[in-house]
């Protein structure tokens, strides 16, 4: 670019967590819910992911057990096809994940796209399940965890790390500078403390239903803060 020409200005953006911001509950029970009734996942597989992410949730990335999860949370995957799980996402969405989208939240999606935002994804969720949301909302993109494959089957591992806490953080930063976002005037959305480092990285940070460590940090910050009811889901 020639010295006097003017660099092209920097956009907005808007990054949404998905759990309990976006949707309510976890999109990665509501998944293996499916899967379960489909025959692709045993019961007592489904108990064993969801203890997994609530330890997840519950010990938060700094505790020295954290990286087991990455070994573990996804291994009763290994050996299936991806295929066969890629097929099922179409179906937990309308069936499962579409009923439960907070009607603020995705107020809020549809605001931000009016305005010209971009608006992405952000999730430890994985990334085809993120991608089918935003697909639906006319986001921009998603961003989720990676599950591993090779010759068309599950490894039973991730790629990379969980998008959660610094690593969301991270990817936000990654992404804002590949698509030339100014993260200042930008936006993100969480319901979790687990995502401060995400919040704390834009210049406008909103807190959806926030867990109580999030509400105190929020007050104090003066962060704006929504609530929602279960009362206002779809029916």
């Amino acid at each position: 670019m020639p010295k006097n020409e003017a660099k092209p200005p920097k956009i907005e953006a808007a990054f949404f967590d998905v759990d309990n911001t976006l949707v309510c509950g976890s999109t990665s029970i509501l998944f293996g819910k499916v899967a379960f009734a489909g025959g692709a996942i045993r019961r007592r597989d489904i108990w064993r992911f969801a203890y997994e992410q609530i330890m997840f949730i519950r010990r938060g990335e700094s505790n020295s057990k954290m990286a087991d999860f990455k070994d573990r949370a996804l291994s009763i995957t290994k050996g299936h096809p991806i295929q066969e799980l890629r097929d099922l996402m179409p179906k937990v969405y309308e069936q499962e994940i579409k009923p439960r989208l907070w009607p603020g939240t995705v107020r809020a999606v549809k605001e931000h796209l009016a305005l010209g935002h971009e608006v992405w994804l952000i999730t430890a969720a994985p990334q085809e399940l993120a991608q089918q949301i935003a697909d639906d909302l006319g986001a921009t993109g998603a961003l989720g965890t990676i599950v591993g494959h090779k010759d068309g089957v599950l490894t039973g591992e991730l790629v990379g790390q969980p998008l959660h806490g610094q690593a969301k953080r991270k990817a936000a930063r990654k992404l804002a500078k590949e698509r030339s976002i100014s993260l200042k005037r930008s936006f993100a959305y969480s319901d979790s403390v687990n995502d401060l480092p995400l919040l704390t990285l834009v210049g406008n940070p909103v807190v959806v239903n926030p867990d109580k460590a999030l509400k105190r940090y929020a007050d104090a910050a003066g962060w704006d803060i929504l609530r929602f009811k279960r009362k206002e889901l779809r029916k």
